[in-house]
Order: structure tokens, then C-alpha cells, then sequence
């Protein structure tokens, strides 16, 4: 078990740059296997999830190569070359993988079995079995059809317009990916708009798409075309350095190439209403996506609520953004994020125990956490932390003990690499340290 250990910083400066964007990274391989020709994708996020993805795709007869960890060839074999697998198709830790690979597969008339490590085996799948099963697919799962391993039989699809119970990026790109099967207009709706990286990269690959607000609908059967992506960083890996550079005194840096999509910025929002000083600088576009480069200095930060649709734009955020309110003098609030309790652990239950562990009181509520802030990172303690195999939840441990007194220990670090291989090099390069 790799242990991570953080000493107080005094400043943080420089410019870094992040891995690419984990959902861009995903989709652009579903997409590219599923397309007519070759899909050359850059800035290819290298982490444990998105290698499952590329396993479970050549699984099933996409040709796929990876000339270096961060550029990905896809020759893709379009809707009807997908191949019945040979065996089980292990998604290992990743959600995503398993939730939007059902959406394809339940176009695929053969049989297929999708699995993955212990965490997986505990998330729910009746909230993509649902609608893809009103579409007209067979979808089965132990636990009365509610957890992994699930088995797919799929095709013969029909569209649907389906409104999810809560918003979910996951749910409705299984949908929507579905609908790229079916004769006829696909509909995804919800309560709240959610990350829309599928739309924009479905429309960029030739389907016909439309969107407003927290619907949106594909017209299938879709013929897709192989193409050139540029993956921007992800912001949800941003999101560390911004939360890093705001509770260390003195601290000035720049992050470089960063995806901001407004369905995934509200940890910017967020940040901001805390009293955050932070700067977009070179606004730019990359595959139908806009990037730019974020400034971030120090600054007090004061307690906010989060709440409501800026929830789904930060759901991935929340446990670095805990470190940001364990170091704001007030409460914040953080409700409406019950979709954490599903995550690679209970991210309301972790987070919260992780927040105690720097000395700062922060209550578990049902759908959400109150962090009572020590006003500054310097009233944080040093702890020993224990990822629980949850990456996000190491990575902002790493963070609070950057701002805490004395030496923190991370155990359990190596999860780190699902989503961010070289993380703990890139902050003490930030802090002037090899």
C-alpha cells in the first residue's frame, strides 16, 4: 500500500498542466470504435478507468492502438462491427465505463457480461436498466436486476423519451447512445442540466443532435465518422491545484489547457462565491469543447452554500471543494449531492470523515455535508488519512495537508492513478521541490 506523506507548504507558484479530461477520454474511444474510419485521439487521459474503456472495446472488435500513454488510434468497425465478447468484460473501477457501455451494447443483438472490482459490484444499474429496457433490450443483474455483474442481450431498439429522477451524465449518455441505434428521435431529460460532453462529441462525429437546457435528444440511426480529437485537461484534476493555490498564503499559478465546459465549472461558481480570486486567460476552442488557461492566487475564503443545479456541475469536485470550506472562516452547506452515496465509496460518508480528521467538525447529512471552517488552512491539523480506494478522496487529503500543521500521511495513494497518474510530482513541482 503506497503511502503519501505532505508537509505544510508556504507557497505555491508556477504553471502546470493536468491529464486530459477522463469523460472526454471515454467517449472519444466509445465513439471512435463505433465510427466509420480512423479516430486519432490527443491528450488521452492514461488512468486505470479510461484503460478499461480501450480493454472493453477491443473486447469487442475495435481495433485500437496507443502509440504513446497520451495519443490513442481507433479504427473504428461503425454500429453493426461490434462482436459478441469472448468472455466477461471487466470495466475494473470504472463507472463510466459501465453505465455508458450498456447504452451501446443494448444495440448490439448478441450476448455480453460487464463486471468490474469490488466497487462496482456495490452501483446500482437499475437507473440505466430502466430506460434500456423500454427501448426494447434485455438487461439483467444479480440482486434483483440491481447490481453488477449485468448481462446485456441487446438491439431491435425503439426511441423513447425518458426522464431521469436526477441528473446524471452517465444515465443520460447510455440513453442517448442507445438512441443511436434506434429508428427515430431518442430524448433524454432530467431535472437539472449534467456534463453534455456526449452531445457535443455525438454532433462532432455526424449525428444529428439537439440540446437545450437538461434535454437532450439524437436522431438514429446515426452514421458516425471517425475524426481527429484534442482531449483539454480536465478540470475535475484542476480542481485540486485551484483548492491548493486558494488555502496556501502567498500562492500565484497557472493551469494550463483546461476544459471549461460550462456543464462541468461549477467548482469555479463555487470557488468564487467562497471569495476565490480566479481568471480564465486565453480562451480558446478544441473539438467543440472551450479550453482555456486558469489563473489562481490565495485568497480568505468565507463559508457559501451549495445547492440545486449547480450540484451535477460539481459532483466530482466536492470532496477537494470540503478542503476549501474546512479552510473558510463560516459553515458551508453542500445538499441536493445524494449521487455521491454511489460513488467508487459513500463520498458524503469519506468526505466527511476525512474533513474530522484535520480537526475541522464537518456533519454527514443525508444528502450532503455542513463544514464548520477553522478560517484559514493553518487551523488545519495533520492527519493520516486512508483513501478507502477512493481517488478523489486521496487526492483531497493531499491538498488539506498542504495547508495543515505538522506531516500528513495519505495511505492507500495508489488509487490516485485512476484518474491522475503523476499527481503528487506535479504539486511538489509547484512548491519548488523535485
Amino acid at each position: 500500500m503506497e503511502t503519501l506523506i505532505l508537509s505544510t507548504a508556504r507557497q505555491l507558484s508556477g504553471t502546470v498542466r493536468v491529464p486530459g479530461d477522463k469523460s472526454i477520454s471515454h467517449r472519444a474511444v466509445m465513439l471512435g470504435a463505433l465510427a466509420h474510419g480512423t479516430t486519432e485521439v490527443e491528450g488521452f487521459l492514461p488512468g486505470a478507468d479510461c484503460l478499461s474503456t480501450i480493454a472493453c472495446f477491443r473486447a469487442l472488435g475495435a481495433e485500437i492502438e496507443q502509440p504513446d500513454p497520451e495519443r490513442v488510434v481507433v479504427r473504428g468497425v461503425g454500429p453493426a462491427g461490434l462482436r459478441e465478447p469472448a468472455d466477461v468484460l471487466d470495466v475494473g473501477n470504472s463507472g463510466t465505463t459501465l453505465y455508458v457501455t450498456l447504452g451501446i451494447l443494448a444495440g448490439q443483438s448478441f450476448y455480453s457480461v460487464l463486471t468490474g472490482d469490488d466497487s462496482i459490484r456495490r452501483r446500482p444499474v437499475q437507473r440505466v436498466g430502466v430506460p434500456l429496457r423500454e427501448m426494447g433490450a434485455t438487461i439483467r443483474a444479480r440482486a434483483g436486476d440491481a447490481l453488477p455483474p449485468v448481462t446485456v442481450i441487446g438491439g431491435g431498439l425503439r426511441p423513447i423519451t425518458y426522464a431521469a429522477p436526477s441528473a446524471s451524465a452517465q444515465v443520460k449518455s447510455a440513453v442517448l447512445l442507445a438512441g443511436t441505434f434506434a429508428e427515430g428521435v431518442t430524448t433524454a431529460t432530467a431535472e437539472a442540466a449534467s456534463r453534455d460532453h456526449t452531445e457535443r462529441m455525438l454532433r462532432a462525429f455526424g449525428a444529428e443532435v439537439t440540446a437545450s437546457g437538461a434535454t437532450a435528444s439524437v436522431r438514429g440511426p446515426a452514421r458516425l465518422v471517425g475524426r481527429r480529437v484534442v482531449v483539454p485537461g480536465d478540470i475535475s484534476s484542476a480542481a485540486f491545484f485551484l483548492v491548493a493555490a486558494c488555502i496556501v498564503p502567498r500562492s500565484e499559478i497557472v493551469i494550463e489547457n483546461v476544459g471549461v465546459n460550462p456543464t462541468r465549472c461549477g467548482i469555479l461558481e463555487a470557488l468564487r462565491a467562497m471569495g476565490a480570486e480566479i481568471a480564465l486567460e486565453n480562451e480558446r476552442e478544441a473539438t467543440g469543447e472551450p479550453v482555456a488557461d486558469i489563473r489562481v492566487r490565495a485568497a480568505g475564503l468565507r463559508g457559501t452554500r451549495v445547492a440545486g443545479d449547480l450540484v451535477p456541475r460539481l459532483i466530482d469536485e466536492i470532496p477537494v471543494l470540503a478542503v476549501a470550506a474546512a479552510c473558510a472562516s463560516g459553515d458551508t452547506e453542500i445538499r441536493d449531492a445524494s449521487a455521491l452515496r454511489i460513488k467508487e465509496t459513500d463520498r458524503i460518508a469519506t468526505t466527511a470523515r476525512m474533513i474530522r480528521a484535520f480537526g475541522v467538525a464537518a456533519e454527514e447529512l443525508p444528502d450532503g455535508l455542513r463544514i464548520h471552517g477553522r478560517g484559514s488552512a493553518g487551523a488545519l491539523r495533520a492527519a493520516i488519512v486512508e483513501s478507502r480506494g477512493d481517488h478523489r478522496i486521496a487526492m483531497a487529503a493531499a491538498v488539506a495537508g498542504l495547508g495543515a500543521t505538522g506531516e500528513t500521511g495519505v495511505t492507500g495513494a495508489e488509487c490516485v492513478a485512476v484518474s491522475f497518474p503523476g499527481f503528487a510530482e506535479r504539486l511538489a513541482a509547484l512548491q519548488g521541490r523535485p
